[in-house]
């Protein structure tokens, strides 16, 4: 359906480059997924008297949905603002290694498009960029479609939340906590396009619940990553022999 939509889209502006209209297809479920969590955090922003202004420009500079939300918590909390950047700086870390991961891919990049494609990318657009980078056909322009159509269903979101917050006074009865894992789901099948990813996901999802019944529940996520991606790194190689 959102194929034939944008394909039709496509036909109506022709002038629209083909890679542009290639990111926003990858894209898609991140937008859908973006915006009620991006209203989530502009609704609980403003609950905890962060003003407008202050909440539209964390989702402009910080761009970052988990630590967006854990400074909002920090804030209620009344912690120190060299506090509340310590934290969202330590659980940001992984991005180092996200951007590691995509660096062979972008020797050829100049400086400034490094620069801009790094500060834009998040766990979900990596999940994308990871899959497509090994192909031949990845366009430049599409990687930046997708992290630039991220960020603007991010900020739509705050927008839509921050406006909605003085109306809203129960978030949880929105279920907005369903569109991330959600999002991520739809963003696996897209990358599981061979039966071992198939394997390794369904390895690696039912172990998290196991762990997790198992009362690892701050465990469960890391152990079964590490326990699926050894297991499709060794099926991977036993293939190849």
């Amino acid at each position: 359906m959102v194929n034939k939509l944008v394909s039709r889209f496509l036909q109506k502006n022709s002038w629209i480059s083909p890679g542009i209209i290639a990111g926003l297809k990858l894209a898609f479920p991140i937008i859908i997924g973006y915006i009620p969590i991006g209203m989530a955090f502009g609704v609980l922003s403003r609950k905890v008297g962060v003003s407008a202004f202050n909440t539209m420009m964390m989702s402009l500079i910080v761009f970052a949905g988990s630590s967006q939300l854990i400074a909002v918590g920090l804030f209620l909390a009344g912690a120190s603002a060299i506090s509340i950047i310590m934290t969202t700086f330590i659980v940001n870390l992984r991005h180092f290694l996200m951007t590691a991961a995509l660096s062979p891919f972008l020797k050829l990049w100049r400086k400034r498009e490094l620069a801009a494609f790094a500060f834009e990318v998040t766990d979900e657009t990596f999940g994308i960029h990871a899959a497509m980078f090994s192909s031949d056909n990845y366009l430049k322009e599409s990687a930046f479609t997708v992290n630039i159509a991220a960020q603007i269903s991010w900020l739509t979101g705050t927008w839509i939340g921050i406006v909605a917050s003085q109306m809203i006074t129960d978030i949880e009865m929105l279920a907005l906590d369903f569109a991330l894992p959600a999002m991520f789901i739809g963003l696996l099948v897209m990358a599981t396009n061979d039966r071992t990813k198939a394997l390794v996901a369904i390895l690696a999802g039912s172990l998290s619940v196991l762990f997790s019944q198992l009362h690892l529940e701050q465990w469960n996520v890391i152990i079964a990553t590490l326990i699926g991606a050894t297991s499709g790194v060794l099926l991977t190689r036993w293939i190849k022999n």
